[in-house]
């Protein structure tokens, strides 16, 4: 079922319930039903409906909802972008397919309710990759792919009518865009203030109950957890030690593990571990010569798969006829019953003088001294080895060097050690709030290439 025929149908069971709250203004659920509808009039006005792509580049989050509920509504392709984007930058990152470009809020036509017959197969939602380790792609779904999900989703993290869901982040990112669609779609109260919301965070923690983030901004919501008891958290490398604090705090903790293109595919939500989110099945194959055959790159099947790439555009997403599909992450060997350990994009490994390093392996350890906020690990260019370990850190100011070395001397293989250390004040990020690896890589390129800037220093 389109969300937005939720939306509708909570408008008439409970019309005063707050539906949506945002920076600017907040909307019921018979005022959210409303504008949707009114939205979705125009946009078949404009001959944007069945069919059609709909590139959304509103700043507002509330009203971004409002347009891709529209869109929605119409049997039209909501595709969530960047508002600073000209028409050519969206043409570009769209591939062959023009979108119909929504940059200002639609706007309210009155008429006769809107009525679209859904099909499962319609491409109900399009949204870009993170872009942590290369440039975003348009990646577009099917309508049972996007929302058939759903009902697992509430059984796990109990998300239910009377829940306020904190989506602290942009919409742009699929992780976001999804929790705040799933929220409509379960009648609770989403509030989506667009951005990490920094200052303004112990207030909105002291009404919500549940909130979705990724790892590094867990910690964040711990420290004063307000009305939580719910925490949806999207990333495979959740430090136990955070989640045995959000334990201390009579906080739960969902983790889950997945990609733009794959959706969910394995779920954590008791602390024993991943394991395959409910109809997905994996197998992690073995890649000669990636880390001695102790790595194997992960493969799944389920329903919650995307179509592919808007326009043909290439990626990382491939298939073996089969049903099959991978975007290159790699894991530990696994089998059927038990838990997944994933170690990452395998295209990030370093092979060093030799031996193969796995980035995550380092950051995991590096990651837990004093000091170091986040870390990214990469592979810089050598003359003999072919590339060394590279640790960038995100600190101000940086621990001593020589406690990083004293660390990595005591936990990790000598192949894992960095050579080389970097310090910076504020990674960058992507729009979920990842590392981008792609951007870290060329700071440390320019660096390398003897044009400092952005803040990167060398720990000496």
């Amino acid at each position: 079922m389109p969300v937005a025929q939720y939306v509708m149908s909570h408008a008439a069971e409970r019309p005063s319930r707050l539906a949506v709250r945002g920076p600017l203004s907040e909307l019921t659920y018979q005022e959210l039903a409303d504008k949707i509808n009114g939205a979705a009039r125009h946009l078949l006005d404009r001959g944007a409906g069945p069919g059609a792509l709909i590139g959304i580049g509103l700043a507002d989050p509330v009203e971004l909802l409002v347009a891709a509920l529209a869109a929605d509504l119409a049997g039209a392709t909501p595709l969530v972008g960047d508002p600073t984007w000209h028409a050519g930058r969206w043409a570009g990152a769209a591939g062959s397919e023009a979108p119909f470009l929504v940059n200002e809020p639609l706007p309210y036509v009155a008429g006769a309710p809107v009525v679209h017959e859904p099909r499962p197969g319609d491409r109900a939602w399009a949204c870009f990759s993170s872009g942590s380790t290369g440039r975003p792609r348009a990646v577009v779904r099917s309508r049972a792919s996007w929302t058939a999900s759903y009902p697992h989703l509430n059984d796990l993290t109990g998300i239910g009518p009377d829940d306020v869901v904190l989506v602290p982040g942009p919409l742009l990112s699929s992780l976001y865009s999804f929790a705040a669609l799933h929220a409509l779609a379960a009648g609770a109260t989403a509030v989506v203030p667009g951005r990490w919301p920094g200052g303004s965070l112990d207030a909105l923690l002291d009404e919500a109950t549940v909130v979705h983030l990724v790892p590094h901004r867990l910690p964040d919501v711990l420290d004063r957890p307000g009305s939580l008891r719910t925490t949806v958290v999207g990333g495979a490398a959740l430090d136990p030690d955070v989640r045995a604090a959000a334990m201390r705090a009579g906080v739960r903790v969902v983790a889950y593990y997945g990609a733009t293109e794959l959706s969910f595919v394995a779920v954590d939500a008791d602390g024993g571990g991943l394991r395959p989110f409910p109809g997905v099945e994996i197998d992690v194959r073995r890649i000669e010569g990636l880390a001695e055959g102790r790595l194997g790159e992960v493969w799944v099947r389920s329903p919650w798969l995307a179509e592919g790439y808007l326009g043909g555009v290439a990626g990382p997403l491939r298939r073996d006829g089969a049903g099959w599909v991978s975007v290159g992450d790699v894991a530990e060997p696994y089998r059927e019953g038990e838990v997944l350990r994933v170690r990452g994009r395998g295209g990030g490994a370093i092979q060093t003088g030799g031996a193969t390093v796995v980035p995550e392996d380092v950051e995991e350890v590096l990651r837990k001294v004093p000091g170091v906020g986040d870390i990214v690990v990469v592979g810089s260019p050598h003359p003999s080895l072919g590339a060394v370990v590279t640790a960038i850190i995100e600190a101000a100011p940086p621990p001593p060097r020589a406690l990083l070395e004293a660390t990595a001397r005591g936990r990790l293989d000598v192949a894992q050690r960095p050579r080389r250390w970097y310090a910076v004040p504020n990674l960058p990020r992507t729009g979920t709030g990842k590392p981008a690896r792609a951007q870290v890589e060329a700071l440390l390129a320019a660096e390398l290439a003897g044009q400092p800037g952005d803040g990167l220093r060398r720990l000496v």
